[in-house]
């Protein structure tokens, strides 16, 4: 017996919903970077700063396809040093943004990017992001304090893909009357 698809993409978006608004901005540009589904310079870019953000994110989520496909099966050493060097490189970029401030916006990210076949790796691949010098020590602490014990010593971890993917939702007028 497994709980309902539902009920499962449901616990998926609250989960997104307690993260701060920038975190959620952050992973839907993300994930329209990752996944290629829109013109992020278009939808994300606010000024300079953010179009070099962007130009510098797509750079490094242009390694995601062949991070994808080397993912390792087994913890086996041959199989990780081709992968987590890749993997921490792009991590530490996306904790560098400043926008993911926790290992669960982490998690919640990547899951969504490399699927859930990354889950293993995600503990080892965030602890080594996020002790690297290019982060400021008050958020190599905060990050490294965001990572439970449960998640840093799982014995095993689920196969189950994702169900939501946040996407960009343009905002109503609540001003205007329907009935006319």
């Amino acid at each position: 017996m497994r709980p309902a698809q539902g009920s499962m993409t449901l616990a998926e978006m609250k989960e997104f919903a307690g993260f701060p608004a920038a975190t959620q901005r952050y992973i839907r540009r993300s994930l329209d970077i990752g996944l290629d589904r829109d013109d992020a310079m278009e939808r994300w870019s606010r000024d300079v700063v953010e179009a070099a953000s962007i130009r510098a994110q797509a750079r490094i989520y242009a390694n995601l396809p062949a991070l994808r496909a080397i993912v390792p099966d087994d913890s086996g050493l041959d199989a990780i040093e081709p992968f987590l060097g890749p993997m921490v490189t792009l991590v530490a970029f996306d904790l560098g943004q400043g926008r993911l401030t926790t290992f669960s916006a982490f998690r919640f990210l990547y899951e969504r990017l490399i699927g859930a076949e990354v889950r293993p790796w995600l503990p080892s691949a965030f602890c080594a992001a996020a002790a690297l010098p290019h982060l400021h020590p008050e958020l190599r602490r905060k990050l490294l304090q965001s990572i439970s014990e449960a998640a840093a010593t799982a014995s095993g971890w689920s196969n189950r893909q994702p169900a939501f993917y946040p996407y960009w939702v343009e905002k109503v007028d609540t001003g205007t009357s329907l009935a006319n």
